[in-house]
């Protein structure tokens, strides 16, 4: 491995085990380092540090390790079957009741730049840093050893986190399955993993449909940016009146739809609308319950500003428009908006809407989704559950 050096008094963050090294925190690199490459951070005086993938931009380094190792299959294997021994411990993996679940969570599992979601018999690997691109197919290959019969498919999903990838492609590393289905506590789903955001699903917001499904009973529900449909289906087992479900994509309706009629066929309690988040709200009827989970407004610093006041804006008009004692799921998975941040829009929201707002639930990632206690930039979903006089 070459050496990447550090200036004086730029190891402090590592010493305190944050995986990430900046550029402006190097002083020399060795020749010959490619974008991709492992190697080893030392201080500035020539001490071993850590060890992980060079990439160009702000983060230069992320570190895989802080021991002296090699990146190699025992490396992987061992990572692997962490992560995977944590989710059995917790009772998200091997339930028979649900089969879908975040394996590997980037730094959250020591492995940054590395997304793993398991839907049914399917690993959906996407990266995130060339370093884990150029490792994939050695990664699956300790991931089939690992999952064993758990999986028979490992399916790679980059092309939206590397786009600058000029020879990058989507598909299979192990297996070929065209099965699509899944499970979640029990609700069957359609992944749309060839061409659907993320890894096709939306994993991180199970544990806060199952709480949607208690409060839907008898309910109006409207969800907005539903994509496939995830709390619309809760709602639905969970007694809703209607169900309402909302997104300006054509395909995210289609799939709604699908995931509708996979769990409730023949069921007329629900309708999908393609359409603007923000006219739809202009112009919504009446509801009791309302769902706004819109994707991340802002993925860096420079646009927190902008999406404070989108969050304030969204949050106004449901506020607006909702039935007096509804229940407002409200979300940010804007990983720079900060849970105060989101939360002083949300009551910016309130005060302009003039209602009596009081917080029910104060919302965050699952388990799966864990947060390196040396990373707290992993903190990235945040939610609230209001009710509205």
């Amino acid at each position: 491995m070459k050496n990447l050096q550090l200036k004086r008094n730029k190891e402090d963050s590592l010493l305190r085990f944050h995986p990430w090294v900046f550029s402006g925190a190097i002083q020399h690199a060795d020749d010959g380092i490619a974008e991709g490459d492992v190697v080893r951070v030392v201080t500035s005086d020539g001490d071993f540090i850590a060890v992980g993938h060079y990439q160009q931009g702000s983060i230069a380094v992320r570190v895989l390790s802080f021991r002296d190792v090699e990146i190699n299959d025992a490396f992987w294997y061992s990572r692997l079957e962490s992560a995977l021994k944590m989710r059995v411990s917790i009772g998200i993996a091997d339930n028979p009741h649900n089969n879908t679940y975040r394996l590997v969570h980037g730094e959250g599992d020591l492995l940054p730049g590395l997304i793993i979601d398991i839907y049914g018999k399917t690993a959906v690997m996407q990266a995130h840093s060339i370093g884990m691109h150029l490792s994939r197919v050695q990664i699956a290959e300790q991931l089939v050893k690992v999952m064993g019969s758990r999986i028979e498919n490992v399916y790679y999903k980059s092309e939206t986190t590397l786009p600058f990838m000029d020879d990058m492609e989507n598909g299979f590393l192990y297996g070929g399955s065209d099965d699509n289905t899944a499970v979640e506590n029990g609700l069957m789903f359609y992944v749309d993993w060839l061409r659907g955001q993320k890894t096709g699903f939306f994993v991180d917001q199970r544990e806060n449909r199952s709480l949607l499904e208690q409060y839907a009973k008898g309910k109006r529900v409207l969800n907005m940016f539903c994509y496939t449909g995830g709390f619309s289906f809760y709602a639905m087992r969970g007694g809703a009146e209607l169900v309402h479900s909302v997104d300006s994509s054509a395909k995210a309706i289609e799939l709604t739809n699908r995931n509708v009629q996979l769990n409730f066929p023949g069921d007329d309690r629900h309708k999908a609308f393609c359409e603007d988040a923000f006219k739809f709200l202009d112009n919504m009827g009446l509801y009791d319950l309302i769902i706004l989970d819109p994707p991340a407004f802002a993925k860096h610093r420079g646009a927190i500003h902008n999406a404070l006041k989108g969050y304030t804006r969204l949050n106004m008009k449901a506020m607006q428009k909702i039935q007096s004692g509804g229940i407002l799921f409200t979300f940010s998975c804007s990983q720079v908006v900060t849970k105060d941040l989101f939360r002083n829009a949300v009551f910016t929201a309130a005060a302009q809407a003039r209602r009596k707002v009081r917080i029910l639930h104060q919302l965050h990632q699952p388990a799966d989704h864990p947060i390196n206690i040396y990373h707290p930039e992993g903190e990235y979903l945040k939610g609230l559950v209001l009710y509205v006089e």
